[in-house]
């Protein structure tokens, strides 16, 4: 049988988000996370003299959060009404953005992450939120290997089923 290392890909999206680096955004002030320096991690293959650094950017973080967030049963979609509309429009020409709806901070070994939420009606929402927070802190952690010290949940809106169904309204025009 054979085994798999904790911090390989296994998802297509693992994937992806593995293969994905960049340099981070300067520190802000009032933030929430330690931004001493850039996060990175050595990992040097039994096999191998070489070393390196790698560089994890907050796009990728958000993207880990994201994909997170939408696998929690009871959630319906991520962001704001206006960030919905905007991705109802993108998702029609096949061009998700796994990261609409979050905002994180990356620092040198810590992370933080604000979600917005849509939930399913009728799941419970407290229930559906403190799964979101699991799920989040879990998957950044596991995938990018940062201490999480924050995962704040925002529920936008409750989404019931039938209400963005036009099947049955009649025409206007004929």
């Amino acid at each position: 049988m054979a085994t798999q290392d904790q911090n390989t890909p296994t998802s297509p999206a693992e994937k992806e988000l593995a293969q994905t680096t960049a340099a981070p955004k300067p520190a802000a002030s009032g933030s929430r996370v330690d931004r001493s320096s850039t996060f990175s991690t050595t990992r040097i293959p039994a096999d191998s003299d070489a070393a390196g650094k790698t560089t994890i950017a907050e796009g990728v973080v958000a993207k880990v959060a994201g994909i997170a967030a939408r696998e929690v049963p009871g959630v319906f979609a991520l962001g704001g009404g206006g960030a919905r509309a905007f991705g109802a429009i993108r998702d029609a020409v096949n061009a998700t953005d796994l990261s609409q709806g979050v905002k994180v901070e990356v620092g040198e070994t810590q992370a933080a992450a604000d979600l917005t939420i849509v939930v399913e009606y009728p799941a419970p929402i407290q229930e559906v939120a403190n799964n979101v927070r699991a799920a989040v802190a879990g998957a950044i952690s596991r995938l990018v290997g940062l201490e999480v010290v924050e995962v704040n949940v925002e529920v936008n809106d409750v989404h019931v089923p039938g209400d963005d169904s036009n099947e049955n309204e009649e025409s206007r025009v004929s």
